[in-house]
């Protein structure tokens, strides 16, 4: 079995899939939501601290 040239792999020209802005946009997207991410946890750790050192009401 012989294959054909330039058919398979990744030998061709790579084509643009996307606009730049697209690119941008989804780059800030994920940025803002790693920022929340690290908003989020910081606050739940901070909660959690101030609340153990409340202690248990006895």
């Amino acid at each position: 079995m012989i294959r054909a040239s330039g058919t398979a792999g990744f030998q061709g020209q790579p084509a643009t899939v996307s606009s730049s802005r697209l690119t941008n946009a989804v780059a800030a997207s994920l940025a803002v939501a790693a920022l929340s991410l690290c908003l989020i946890v910081t606050l739940t750790v901070l909660s959690t601290k101030a609340t153990m050192a409340m202690g248990l009401p006895v």
